[in-house]
């Protein structure tokens, strides 16, 4: 069976909160969506890093602050 989908999609804003190393985004429609993993060890590295020295618990990077109002 063949399908013919005609579509118009318009985005004024897209917010994405958490990505992970499975995650999709899908707009519009697919037909097929297949799951494709790749690990690449591109700095040769031949035994597990080291434990952190201390506990983090903030981000690493400094975040903006959200706007008032958002979630």
């Amino acid at each position: 069976m063949n399908w013919t989908v005609h579509q118009s999609i318009v985005i004024h804003q897209l917010r994405v909160e958490n990505v992970s190393n499975s995650s999709v985004i899908q707009i519009g429609t697919s037909g097929q969506i297949s799951s494709l993993s790749n690990l690449y060890n591109t700095g040769g590295f031949t035994e597990p890093a080291p434990e952190p020295l201390g506990t983090q618990t903030g981000p690493i990077v400094p975040l903006p602050s959200p706007a008032p109002g958002a979630r």
